[in-house]
């Protein structure tokens, strides 16, 4: 394979055949799933909690649940692209369910020690990277059949997902408040499964079927008969592309720094100001639901007006707005207003970044390879997730709340704002000012 993406104009926004039933029930399964993973972000901790008292023991379920997702997602990209994303969502979010289900079963039965936990926990994550990652990559094929652009389909989905963020956390907190953490742990495992059913029946038939390996597909130039390309060669194929894209290498290591740092804010300097400043845990949640509202403004404007706007200005400008400021407004010791207004803004920046992000993936990665490449990039970009906690803990021992909160703001905005000066970046608005948007592809979603 080589280095170059040739382009093709897509279909015309306007013309016959366009169908929202795809975009629209891609979205609901997403809204579905994330609005359940966020009520178990708050179920399973205080399960945990309840049950053994112990914080190293939560810590050790959260890593049992984020290590298998970011490994097996970046392993499953030519499993995806071999089966077909409809396949690969509807099944690992049903092993999903009976994962999470098991969980409250078996404990109300007194069958449930701490090392099984562990293993359906590990189950859950191994199965949600690759149930991600394919109702990601049914994006671009649901954009299609709706005749709309790549950057309202890939803002439409940012709204789902940013909604669900916001609604999850308040409706599981109130019932875990009601009911307790077995109930959320439940409700999560009915979301599966709901999502599910939503993949395997409400999407039109024809929806999400695999995309043909290069070395078979018709216009490749290999020979007739040839055998569709090994696990590993399709692998392989995806970690070339990437590495010979210098835009998506560039999105990759930032986001990853950035996905790095953002984790250790949340899991462990927020929580440490909130103690140190006297605002509490109220202001934890309250900071969150501020930044989450306001990114759901900015997702749906996005959706909205985002292809008529230049890609390389909004992106940066909207990290420059959630990036290093919220680091710095808690170090500053500001009053709360101050604060919430930082987080607002913030937010409100945020929105507009996954649906660039998204454009440009699905503009730049031919559908063939798209499982592939899209695993491999969000693996990486994942990768320091699982650290961000550790070093953001081992910072606050070693000099302090205050000298970590304004290092990890300085690093947000060396590489947030000093890398748009690399000139891989100027890609981002180069498919579109060619009067393309996605690479050279049959569109096998409508084949006969």
């Amino acid at each position: 394979m080589t280095a170059t993406t040739t382009t093709a104009t897509r279909p015309a926004v306007d013309g016959p055949g366009r169908s929202y039933r795809p975009l629209a029930g891609v979205l609901a399964a997403t809204v579905v799933s994330v609005t359940g993973t966020r009520v178990s972000a708050i179920a399973l901790p205080w399960f945990v909690l309840a049950t053994t008292g112990s914080a190293t023991m939560t810590g050790l379920v959260a890593f049992a649940e984020m290590a298998p997702y970011v490994t097996v997602k970046a392993l499953t990209g030519p499993v995806v692209d071999r089966l077909g994303p409809r396949v690969v969502s509807w099944t690992t979010d049903a092993v999903s369910a009976v994962a999470a289900g098991l969980v409250p079963l078996l404990h109300s039965q007194g069958l449930l020690p701490f090392w099984l936990l562990l293993l359906m926990v590990a189950v859950i994550g191994a199965m949600r990277g690759p149930g991600d990652l394919a109702k990601s990559v049914m994006v671009p094929e649901a954009a299609d059949h709706a005749r709309v652009p790549m950057e309202r389909a890939t803002g439409l989905s940012g709204v789902t997902e940013r909604l669900a963020s916001t609604i999850g956390p308040a409706a599981g907190g109130g019932l875990i408040a009601l009911m307790g953490p077995l109930a959320g742990l439940a409700v999560n495992a009915g979301t599966f499964a709901l999502g599910s059913l939503i993949i395997a029946l409400a999407l039109p038939r024809g929806m999400g079927r695999p995309a043909v390996p290069a070395a078979a597909g018709p216009d490749s130039g290999s020979a007739e008969g040839e055998q569709p390309a090994g696990y590993w060669r399709m692998f392989r194929e995806g970690f070339t592309f990437l590495r010979s894209e210098p835009l998506l290498l560039a999105v990759t290591v930032m986001v990853g720094i950035t996905n790095l740092l953002d984790a250790g804010f949340v899991t462990v300097l927020v929580p440490v100001w909130a103690r140190e400043s006297g605002n509490g845990p109220a202001a934890i949640g309250l900071c969150a639901g501020v930044m989450g509202a306001t990114a759901v403004v900015g997702s749906l404007i996005a959706a909205a007006v985002a292809s008529r706007l230049p890609r390389r200005t909004v992106f940066f400008v909207g990290f420059l707005l959630c990036g290093a400021p919220r680091f710095l407004v808690l170090a500053f010791g500001a009053p709360m207003w101050v604060v919430l207004t930082v987080f607002a803004i913030g937010g409100f920046g945020s929105g507009f970044l996954n649906p660039i992000l998204g454009a440009v993936l699905f503009e730049r990665v031919p559908r063939h390879l798209l499982g592939r490449v899209h695993a491999l990039g969000d693996s990486l970009s994942w990768a320091g997730i699982p650290l961000g906690g550790l070093v953001a803990g081992a910072s606050v021992a070693l000099v302090g709340l205050i000298p970590s909160l304004v290092a990890a703001g300085a690093l947000y905005f060396v590489t947030t704002t000093l890398a748009g000066f690399r000139p891989e970046w100027r890609e981002m608005d180069r498919l579109r000012k060619d009067g393309s948007s996605t690479p050279a592809e049959p569109d096998r979603a409508h084949r006969a």
